[in-house]
């Protein structure tokens, strides 16, 4: 079974964190299962930029909302045809609010929005994929699966004006909790990557702000994060360095949990 190679599905991976995981992923042997919504073209220049990365491995693309109980299940299935395995699922599909407003104000539509993709998609998509991992453990000696949730700082840090991105990344935090806790026995790993400001299309409206904030010492490490930061992480775990965690917070964020006087 040794020279059969690990597949990855990475939801939201069209562009930024998880197209950079996806390409450290296929830098590492891992076939990839390219998950996006909406962009067509960025996830078929994605896939190219994975099989760019590494020649020998798959790159497939599959389009699905990972809010929607059926477009998960069409997922899971589509994957299921085309590899006929997985080995390691990364929950980083998110959605930020379409626009930052005062607590008080806050909408519900915005709530569902978020929370439904960030929190409830990713926790119906994980009890799916530990199902058929399970499911695959006898027939496959050398097995080794995991999980992984790509939350945020905002999993601990206050921001008002965005409460239902930080309410889902909280969540999406103790999910992590709970299912390495129930997989443990099951020989599945799940773990917490925690990034902080990343440079992505997420955050290029706030650059300004954090190019203040990161120049008045806002984290240890003077400089924003990279998509590559947090690919290089999940490729840690995806290549079994960290066989006796589970459970386990994997801040990707330059020092910035660190309480300092």
């Amino acid at each position: 079974m040794a020279d059969i190679r690990r597949v990855a599905l990475v939801t939201g991976a069209s562009r930024g964190i998880g197209r950079a995981i996806a390409i450290e992923l296929a830098r590492v042997n891992y076939d990839v299962m390219i998950n996006y919504a909406t962009n067509h073209a960025a996830a078929d220049e994605a896939c190219a930029a994975v099989k760019a990365a590494n020649p020998a491995i798959r790159g497939e693309t599959f389009r699905a909302d990972v809010g929607d109980p059926g477009e998960r299940d069409q997922l899971v299935n589509e994957t299921r045809a085309r590899f006929g395995r997985l080995d390691l699922l990364v929950n980083n599909a998110g959605v930020a609010p379409a626009s930052r407003v005062d607590l008080l104000d806050a909408t519900v539509e915005s709530f569902d929005r978020v929370v439904g993709t960030n929190l409830k998609g990713p926790y119906f998509l994980t009890q799916a994929v530990a199902r058929w991992m399970i499911e695959q453990r006898p027939a496959l000696p050398e097995y080794s699966p995991a999980i992984v949730n790509i939350t945020s700082i905002s999993a601990y840090t206050a921001s008002p004006e965005r409460g239902d991105y930080c309410i889902s990344k909280a969540g999406l935090s103790m999910m992590t909790k709970l299912f390495a806790t129930r997989l443990a026995k099951e020989g599945i790993r799940v773990y917490e990557i925690r990034p902080g400001v990343i440079a992505t299309d997420m955050t290029a409206s706030v650059k300004t702000k954090y190019d203040e904030l990161i120049d008045a010492d806002l984290t240890p490490i003077p400089r924003w994060g990279t998509p590559e930061d947090v690919g290089r992480a999940v490729a840690a775990i995806a290549t079994d360095l960290l066989p006796f965690s589970t459970g386990e917070v994997i801040n990707v964020d330059g020092g910035f949990h660190l309480r300092r006087l």
